[in-house]
Formats: structure tokens, C-alpha cells, sequence
């Protein structure tokens, strides 16, 4: 099975001042969820792909329930391709993971030992720009 790798958003934990609202203001209302205000930086997403729906529904479903994200959008075939041994192209699904910011090393740890591809992690040293 191939890695997991940033080269193609396999685990990808955006910088928490990309997630920042795009108008510049945060809600001055409280959330429904947390019942606070927003604070800049409290919100990361992150994004995982998976063999096929019925692991990302698994997977999606975990992670919900463990109160590790408030909510995983699936977004089906969507076509990787990547480094692993030799160049490779695969028919994913792809998991859009939004959570608190405190809870990403929490999430990247259930995700990484329930995720059925082999590696969980880069192979290279260099930073993933993706």
C-alpha cells in the first residue's frame, strides 16, 4: 500500500493562519459548539485520504465520536498521484478533518493507527508546501 505522504495531502495539518476567517474578522457571536467566541488560531483542518469510502467513513466516524474533530466532509474520487518506490496514481477519498487546533496531535496519532497505508509519514526531510 502506498505511504502517506504531504507530496499529495496524504496528512495535511494547515497552518492555523491560512484557517484564519478570510473577511479578517472573527464572529463576535458565541459558537454553538464550544459556546465561545472564535480566536484566531483555534481552528486547524486537516486532510487525509483514504483506499476507499468505506475506510473514510470508518475512519471519519471514529474521530467524530471521540470528540477528536466537530465534523469530516468526504469528498470522493479524487485522483493522487505521488512517490512511493516510483511514481504512482490512485483513486482515493479524500477527508477534510476540522477541529481544534488543540486537538490535531491528539487526532494525527488516532488517524495515524487506525489508517490502513503502510506509512504514516514522509520519507523525505524537507517541509511539504502542498
Amino acid at each position: 500500500m502506498p505511504a502517506l505522504l504531504p507530496v499529495v495531502s496524504r496528512l495535511l495539518l494547515l497552518p492555523r493562519a491560512l484557517l484564519s476567517m478570510a473577511s479578517g474578522s472573527p464572529p463576535s457571536q458565541p459558537s454553538p459548539a464550544s459556546g465561545s467566541a472564535y480566536a484566531a488560531g483555534s481552528v486547524s483542518a486537516a486532510f487525509v485520504t483514504c483506499p476507499n469510502e468505506k475506510v473514510a467513513k470508518e475512519i471519519a466516524r471514529a474521530v467524530v465520536e471521540k470528540h477528536l474533530a466537530a465534523c469530516v466532509n468526504l469528498i470522493p474520487q479524487i485522483t493522487s498521484i505521488y512517490e512511493w518506490k516510483k511514481i504512482e496514481e490512485d483513486s482515493e477519498v479524500l477527508m477534510m478533518i476540522k477541529t481544534q487546533s488543540s486537538l490535531v496531535p491528539a487526532l494525527t496519532d488516532f488517524v495515524r493507527s487506525v489508517h490502513p497505508y503502510e506509512v504514516a509519514e514522509p520519507h523525505r526531510d524537507e517541509p511539504c508546501f502542498c
